[in-house]
């Protein structure tokens, strides 16, 4: 059973802004999202039902699960100063 990860466009925007190390980390961690889309690691954010975030070094991948339709959809990809901002 795997989850289809949806990756809107002003999230490939800040994909794009990385730098090529980290951004290669986080394509590898974004395609793992698939198979577990709770892997080790992850946590769970305080005031939102179904929000999650990775560690990558400095920058955090933010992300909605819905199990119902096995989708999960990208917030935001940034810096750790910039990603909890909106």
């Amino acid at each position: 059973m795997y989850y289809t990860v949806i990756v809107p466009k002003p999230v490939q925007k800040q994909l794009k802004q990385l730098p090529s190390e980290i951004y290669q980390r986080v394509l590898a961690k974004i395609s793992q999202l698939a198979h577990e889309p709770r892997p080790m690691g992850v946590k769970k954010l305080k005031g939102f039902d179904n929000e999650y975030r990775i560690r990558i070094g400095n920058y955090r991948i933010r992300y909605e699960i819905n199990d119902k339709e096995l989708i999960i959809i990208l917030v935001s990809c940034r810096h750790r100063r910039d990603v909890y901002r909106d």
